[in-house]
């Protein structure tokens, strides 16, 4: 179960390259980038990842998203994102159908109202959700026109429809509702199939929903703070999860994991710059 068995203060951020055939994950905290036997450490937070070739990714960090080179570790800025808050980080993020990409902020100490969520898509960037605590959950269904994200405290998953250029469209709806139990959501992923996987804090577990936010099932981990799944390995089946050190000592916190499952994950998609 363990895929991988550097401890993370707080591990975030899993994006399976799929031309690749990589799994690359964050530890927020620590300002580091890993892949199986490699790293690089930054200067400020790092926290989610696109791709946008076979050796680029694009890099969310406290200030900005950045143009990242994984053969050589060159990094060039493409846009700052709260670059003069010295109160806020980058954290949950993820490509849309539509090749932008989607990124959210929220206070250091998880201040309230400190967080917002942002779309990068061609060059342009534009803020779609303000006013949150701890964004999460950033995902999309396999058809392009729903997202999901949550305000992690709220413990409610929120779907919005998109438009053909993928910007959102409407008002957000709930999408599952987790209120009233001890169940808070982190980071999602959306399998080929539509069902939601979310990752949910201080319970150690990732649980799936239906198209429609039905429970189907969860998946159990070592590590009480589980932070993000995704979907990945030769194919699609691995369910990765990244979980949180920060505040335990458990032998397996802050460890990533990864089970075989019976779904099937979507390709990742490519991040287009221009």
């Amino acid at each position: 179960m363990i895929f991988d068995a550097s401890r993370c203060t707080l591990g975030e951020g899993p994006l399976w390259h799929p031309e690749r055939a990589e799994l690359f994950w964050f530890d927020i905290l620590g300002k580091r980038l890993h892949c199986k036997a490699r790293h690089w450490d930054f200067a400020d937070h790092v926290s989610a990842a696109g791709w946008v070739d076979r050796d680029t990714l694009i890099v969310a960090s406290a200030k900005g998203l950045h143009r990242f080179d994984i053969e050589t570790g060159a990094m060039d800025l493409l846009c700052e994102i709260e670059a003069d808050n010295p109160v806020t980080r980058s954290n949950d993020g993820r490509a849309d159908p539509q090749g932008g990409f989607w990124i959210g902020t929220m206070g250091l100490d998880a201040q309230v109202g400190a967080g917002s969520i942002y779309r990068y898509y061609r060059g342009a960037l534009r803020v779609l959700f303000a006013d949150m605590q701890i964004t999460n959950a950033i995902c999309f269904a396999p058809s392009g026109d729903t997202a999901y994200f949550t305000d992690t405290n709220t413990q409610m998953v929120m779907a919005i429809d998109l438009d053909g250029d993928g910007w959102p469209n409407g008002a957000p709806r709930l999408h599952i509702d987790l209120r009233g139990t001890d169940y808070r959501p982190d980071g999602a992923v959306v399998d080929s199939a539509g069902n939601l996987f979310s990752a949910q804090w201080g319970v150690g577990r990732v649980a799936v929903y239906d198209p429609e936010g039905q429970f189907i099932e969860a998946f159990e981990f070592p590590a009480t703070q589980t932070s993000c799944p995704a979907l990945g390995g030769p194919d699609l089946q691995t369910l990765y999860c990244t979980s949180a050190a920060v505040g335990r000592d458990g032998a397996d916190d802050g460890k990533t994991f990864a089970v075989e499952t019976s779904y099937t994950g979507q390709t990742e998609h490519r991040v287009i710059l221009g």
